[in-house]
């Protein structure tokens, strides 16, 4: 199995209750996974075909570090080119990861937020799993862990899923798959029993659009797991950033939690509950030999790092759980 290609997806889509994403992925994918959209790709592809071909002794989905095989399972010449293929796909943002015995501390701490999401879920056992902006896919393992049914990851990034097919290669039989595809692209019609959209929505220009298309992908009763930036108050106010925030180019709208409220209400979800508003700190968010370039600790004013290089409100990340109004999911 090639982990660059469509293979099961679209027939897993149509089988579990999305068939026009199916048909639209199955027509799009030779576009989706061309150089044209990244000249990098070639490398990337060559770097996740030279992972040794080896059966992993061992499997843990369901744990903090997301990991595969022991060091055991290699050689000595095939542990140095699983490194050096792994390295390849530089910068890792979202872990960690283990590899046959090599540990990638990327540069997020992401099992910190997923202790943050997961006990306020519904159960996740034999749902359909939808993660909107899912980076690497390492949540998609933890929501497979979980108990899910089937999850999908999308993200355009082709890095990210060139990292993803990495433990793909190795889990070619489980249901969780990747799409490099815009939630905004991909048509009407599809049935996703929990959906989640972490560390998006201040990035688009219209945040009750992408609510509206979050809650076209959900089922009836269906669940929505929302994490976004926001900034603190009371009041319903809502910062539009003038340039970058925190260095980053495209953040457009962070709200206050009752902004963020309002949102939700407006696009018609019901049951909306803010169950987490945690900051982000430098030991959750830094640079490691896994990702070498600037990270937060770069980001804050150095005199005051209650704010940003701009001067705004330093990162806070809230979640929000909220569902579609109609019958059980």
């Amino acid at each position: 199995m090639n982990p660059f290609d469509a293979d099961s997806l679209p027939a897993a889509l149509a089988a579990h209750g999305s068939p026009a994403w199916g048909d639209w992925l199955a027509a799009h994918w030779p576009a989706l996974v061309s150089r044209e959209r990244n000249a990098d790709l070639d490398r990337w592809q060559a770097a996740v075909q030279a992972l040794p071909a080896v059966a992993p002794s061992h499997v843990v989905i369901d744990a903090d570090t997301v990991s595969v095989g022991t060091r055991a399972d290699l050689d000595a010449a095939q542990a140095a080119a699983l490194e050096t293929a792994l390295r390849t796909l530089h910068p890792w943002r979202k872990g960690p990861f283990d590899f046959f015995g090599t540990h990638i501390d990327t540069e997020w701490r992401s099992d910190w937020k997923w202790q943050r999401v997961a006990p306020h879920l519904s159960a996740l056992a034999g749902r359909r799993v939808l993660d909107v902006g899912c980076g690497s896919g390492y949540h998609l393992w933890r929501m497979r862990g979980a108990g899910a049914a089937f999850v999908l990851g999308i993200d355009p990034a082709l890095l990210y899923f060139a990292q993803f097919a990495c433990l793909k290669r190795y889990l070619p039989h489980e249901p969780v798959h990747f799409a490099p595809v815009k939630l905004e692209e991909l048509p009407a019609g599809a049935a996703f029993d929990t959906v989640f959209s972490m560390g998006v929505i201040y990035h688009r220009r219209d945040p009750l659009a992408h609510l509206s298309e979050l809650m076209a992908a959900l089922v009836p009763g269906g669940e929505l797991v929302l994490e976004t930036l926001v900034i603190p108050g009371d009041d319903d106010a809502v910062l539009q950033p003038p340039g970058r925030y925190a260095q980053m180019r495209n953040v457009l709208a962070i709200p206050t939690c009752a902004a963020l409220s309002r949102w939700l209400a407006e696009a018609g979800y019901s049951d909306i509950r803010i169950v987490d508003v945690t900051p982000t700190t430098t030991a959750e968010q830094r640079a490691t030999p896994w990702m070498t370039f600037l990270s937060l600790a770069d980001f804050l004013d150095p005199q005051d790092p209650s704010r940003t290089v701009e001067g705004h409100p330093a990162p806070v990340r809230a979640v929000a759980i909220a569902r579609k109004p109609g019958g059980t999911p």
